[in-house]
Order: structure tokens, then sequence, then C-alpha cells
């Protein structure tokens, strides 16, 4: 049987390589972060597709990050503040009773992997996309809206690069599911490539209307 994992459902989508700060104020979420700080400090963060990330009753999506705390302090009144990293994909296989938080059986969701043409294809294809992504940021700077500054470097490696690149995107979270649960990294950076020619659109039409 597969092992239980903690589960984290939020209104947000964690990707692969992202770090996130999270508050966590729940009585049962704060069970939940003593009990993974006491053991191999991961969870699962999925996307609630409907209803709310307090009190339960939500509905929530099957696919999913393993997210893992690198920095945990507990406040005076029991709070937690957390950071947290997204380390890989996961699928649910089953989801559990909700006691004393959510929990599901759940199995690592790897990439399917790229011939050579594909991987040579990724690696012809990144710096256009990354450049994209640095013109969507300068222009984000222009705006005044906060962000990564448009200098920031990204891995060498296309399927972490993509990762990176999403992650520090202006995206929503429907978008930012589809690229979580696209079924290659090339087929990832392939809808990267089309979300950020269309926040570059947009922001260029703000841009232009003052």
């Amino acid at each position: 049987m597969t092992p239980a994992m903690p589960m984290f459902p939020l209104g947000m989508v964690m990707l692969p390589t992202m770090v996130v700060p999270i508050h966590v104020f729940e009585p049962r979420y704060r069970q939940m972060t003593k009990d993974c700080l006491e053991g191999d400090r991961e969870f699962g963060v999925v996307l609630i597709e409907r209803g709310s990330e307090v009190g339960g009753g939500d509905t929530r999506t099957d696919a999913g990050t393993v997210a893992r705390i690198i920095n945990a302090q507990e406040l005076p009144d029991g709070r937690w503040g957390l950071v947290a990293e997204g380390m890989r994909r996961i699928r649910v296989s089953r989801w559990l009773e909700d006691d004393p938080y959510p929990q599901a059986e759940v199995q690592d969701w790897p990439d399917t992997e790229l011939g050579l043409d594909a991987e040579a294809t990724m690696n012809a294809d990144l710096p256009p996309v990354a450049a994209a992504w640095r013109r969507v940021l300068a222009l984000q700077s222009e705006l005044g809206a906060p962000g990564p500054p448009a200098t920031l470097d990204v891995s060498d490696d296309p399927s972490i690069a993509v990762w990176q690149v999403a992650s520090l995107s202006p995206m929503g979270p429907l978008d930012r599911q589809k690229l979580l649960t696209a079924d290659s990294a090339a087929h990832r950076l392939s809808l990267l490539a089309e979300f950020l020619a269309d926040a570059e659109e947009i922001i260029r039409a703000r841009i232009e209307m003052g």
C-alpha cells in the first residue's frame, strides 16, 4: 500500500522549483506542519477547483506537487510561517479521510522521456522562450508591477528551466495547472511559449493605454 501523504489543498498551483511562503493558521494544518517537521518535511499541494482553503468541503484536483519545508517558524499564538519548495509532480491515487487533516495515497509522476531529437529541439527552443520571459518581466517592471528582475538567470537544462520560468511568470492558476499536467517537458515548453506571448501582448496593450 502506498504510504499516505499529508496534503495541503490551496487556491494556487505550486510547481517544481517554486519557492512559496505559506501562512498556516488552521488547527488541522498546524498539526500537519508538526507531523511533517518530525518526518521528511514533505507534503503534497493540489489546486482547489471549487470551494475555499478554509474549513474543508472543497473539490480538489488529482495532480499536484510535492513540497518540502525549507524554513519553518512557529509564532507565539501557534500559527506557523513556512517557506516550501516544489520538488516533483505527483498524482493522487486515492483521497483518504481528512482526519486530522487531508491525506492521500499518491504516486510520483515523472515526465515522459524524450528522444534525442526532442531534446535537441528543446535546447534550441529554450533561448527564445527565456528571452520572451525576460521581455515580460521588463514590461511588468515598466508597469510598476512587482516581480523578479529581468536579468534573473535560469538553468541551462530545459527541463528544469521551464519550471523556473513558469514559476516566475505572470499567469493564473488554470494556466499553471495546464503546465503542471503537460505530458512532457517539450509540451510544457511549447505551452509556456504561448502563455508568454499572450502575456506580452496584454502588458504592452496596458502600457499603450497608459
